[in-house]
């Protein structure tokens, strides 16, 4: 049944006799149908209260999230320009270790100091409540990185710069030449490394260089330095080691005689002993060592103020002669 309305009176069309008929509706049924369209305001009105709330910001809101988006793109830009700043920074790490701390040769910074965190699991829980959480985190985390790898290698240039200002002195210090005199290398017995031990006839490491000399020959400082031994020494026999200062110590052994005390200070080239035959020993010959920061290095790298470079790659051939040592 459709009604259908013309001010206060209500029709009704009959299908079985085809026509409007008036229809007069009981106080229940125009009630009801207030209540309905009541109901349906009410309705459409929440849902635009709604919608005026949730979906269309206030002047307040709509500018709180201009500055949230112009707050993400600012740390997305810092985010990119950090990433760039770590990239220079590493490069300068590199030229550091590879050239400047090779030339003045200083110790090595590792790369677990280089490059090490910060600790605490809980450093960046704070930040994990805001909004765009994990973009804030990951630049707070990289802005620490930066902060502490800039600390050391300003620490690390500084010290560079002190060395380049006791450059003049340093060299002085260096074991740089032979220490004994031995022009035609015809004295260079072994070299360091892997040998054959003269003795016992098994391999083991040699950490030094052996001189073949008569018992008497002169032995020489390499660099300025200042004795901190000299007495007899398991293996060595009489034997002298000097303190260069910046990291090196050199040790001469199987001596015959002392020319120097403890305590006394050096210079490169001064006698400070004679060749011998003392320890343990196959024949007259000096043992001659580089200690650098408490590890041995191979000394014929440091003999380049007493050769020409054609003798110094006659000495490193020499050197690296595998065969039996003196001691």
């Amino acid at each position: 049944m459709k009604l259908f309305k013309s001010r206060k009176t209500y029709y009704f069309y009959n299908p079985n006799t085809l026509n409007y008929e008036r229809f007069y509706p009981s106080a229940r049924d125009r009630f009801f149908t207030v209540l309905r369209h009541l109901s349906t305001g009410i309705l459409f009105g929440v849902a635009t209260l709604i919608g005026v709330l949730y979906f269309i910001d206030s002047p307040m809101e709509s500018q709180l999230r201009k500055e949230n988006r112009l707050l993400q793109t600012q740390y997305e830009v810092l985010q990119l320009r950090l990433d760039n700043a770590l990239e220079v920074l590493e490069e300068i790490q590199q030229r550091d270790e590879n050239l400047y701390r090779a030339i003045f040769q200083a110790e090595s910074i590792p790369e677990s100091v280089r490059k090490s965190g910060f600790g605490g699991s809980n450093r960046y829980e704070h930040l994990m409540e805001l909004s765009n959480s994990e973009l804030i985190v990951s630049t707070a985390k990289k802005m620490d990185m930066l902060r502490k790898q800039l600390y050391i290698e300003s620490n690390s240039l500084e010290e560079l710069i002190e060395m380049g200002r006791n450059q003049e002195e340093r060299s002085k210090c260096i074991p740089a030449i032979q220490p004994i005199a031995n022009k035609d290398l015809k004295r260079t017995a072994s070299g360091y490394g892997m040998r054959i031990d003269p003795i016992y006839r098994t391999p083991h490491f040699h950490s030094g260089m052996d001189f073949s000399a008569k018992v008497g020959t002169e032995i020489y400082a390499t660099g300025d330095g200042k004795v901190t031994y000299a007495s007899w020494k398991q293996g060595y026999g009489k034997c002298v080691m000097i303190d260069h200062g910046y990291g090196f110590q050199t040790l001469y052994g199987h001596m015959d005689k002392f020319r120097v005390r403890v305590g006394q200070k050096v210079t490169r080239g001064q006698v400070i002993g004679e060749v011998g035959n003392t320890g343990k020993s196959t024949g007259p010959h000096l043992h001659y060592e580089v200690i650098v920061r408490g590890r041995y290095d191979n000394p014929s790298k440091y003999y380049y103020m007493d050769l020409t470079p054609e003798e110094y790659d006659r000495m490193i051939q020499i050197a690296e002669n595998h065969g039996q040592v003196m001691d």
